[in-house]
């Protein structure tokens, strides 16, 4: 009869140490269970996952998730945020402008719901076009010197040239960001326009049978003082625009805004040009001629796709660039020192 009861008393203490440990582990699973996270990732390459995390740190969640974020991705929130709501979405974008346009939306105001950011991230999509686009001849000027004529004479007519160019194109909602030129091929060479120069007007040069006299006088601009006497090069050039915020370098970067040259680029003052004209080139564009700076321009910077038939004309806005669009504008180009 002991035995009997010893064994009924070990039954019970096992009976009762196993309803212990089973409400121990059931509070720790409910315990862990309020913290778990439903976490969507939206990647780059515009796939989303959704994942259950108890993590909170935005880095800690994507290395729970074998994601890499690359040098020149950028995350929002931050890889430093904490998680608190139990759903929320984490936005990995491959192009440094449009997280821009998200992580300003969070500086305007704090705590921002991430409905709102998310709002601000708009898919970039990429387009390969093939276009025909005009070379416009140069003007070159002969010593005329010796001939009797008393204005300049036109030896040879100019002839634009053609060429096609692939471009990849980047698209926001529909709108062109930016473009990169992929190959480009020459159909029809440009022929350039030769003209005689005489000594009487040897100050002046030519385009398209124009005259140079409807260029603001020397008075009207410092740097049309600095160019006075100098005969320019005369050429129709394909400009377009660009910001600091087409460039791909963060606002908070010491280098946002600084151009080639290493100055800071400046509205109505800097463009970017081909190689062939050197840092300090002096350039007027007619078609500017009624804005703040009477139409004149600096050479000041670079660029990927611009070739020596472009010129980059920078402005204050991503906006403003788009409105601008591309034109070809004639340029009166000045070679100084």
């Amino acid at each position: 009869m002991i035995k009997s009861e010893q064994a009924s008393l070990s039954v019970m203490r096992i009976a009762v140490i196993t309803i212990l440990t089973i409400c121990c582990l059931s509070a720790t699973v409910l315990a862990a269970s309020t913290n778990v996270k439903n976490v969507k990732i939206v990647l780059s390459d515009n796939c989303e996952i959704e994942v259950l995390t108890t993590k909170s740190k935005v880095s800690d969640i994507l290395e729970e998730n074998h994601i890499v974020v690359l040098p020149e991705e950028n995350v929002v929130p931050n890889l430093d945020s904490e998680i608190e709501d139990t759903s929320s979405t984490i936005v990995i974008t491959g192009t440094t402008q449009d997280a821009y346009a998200v992580i300003a939306v969070a500086e305007e105001e704090e705590n921002v719901p991430i409905d709102q950011l998310l709002s601000a991230y708009n898919t970039v999509t990429e387009k390969i076009i093939t276009v025909e686009e005009v070379i416009p001849y140069n003007v070159v000027m002969e010593d005329g010197s010796t001939d009797t004529s008393s204005a300049n004479k036109v030896v040879r007519s100019g002839k634009d040239g053609l060429k096609k160019c692939t471009y990849r194109v980047k698209y926001q909602n529909d709108i062109e960001i930016g473009r990169t030129l992929i190959k480009e091929e020459i159909v029809k060479e440009a022929v350039d326009k030769i003209v005689k120069k005489v000594d009487n007007i040897s100050s002046r040069s030519l385009t398209n049978a124009k005259k140079l006299e409807n260029l603001p006088t020397p008075d009207s601009s410092t740097l049309a003082k600095k160019v006075e006497g100098v005969t320019p090069i005369v050429k129709t050039l394909n400009a377009s625009a660009y910001s600091a915020a087409d460039c791909g370098k963060s606002i908070n970067s010491p280098s946002y805004g600084i151009t080639s040259s290493g100055s800071r680029a400046t509205a109505w003052y800097t463009v970017a040009a081909g190689r062939a004209y050197p840092m300090g080139t002096i350039i007027y564009i007619p078609y500017f001629a009624n804005e703040p700076n009477g139409g004149w321009f600096v050479v000041q910077d670079r660029g990927g796709a611009i070739t020596n038939n472009k010129i980059d004309i920078y402005m204050t806005t991503h906006n403003e660039c788009i409105k601008f669009g591309r034109r070809n504008l004639e340029c009166y180009i000045y070679m100084v020192d």
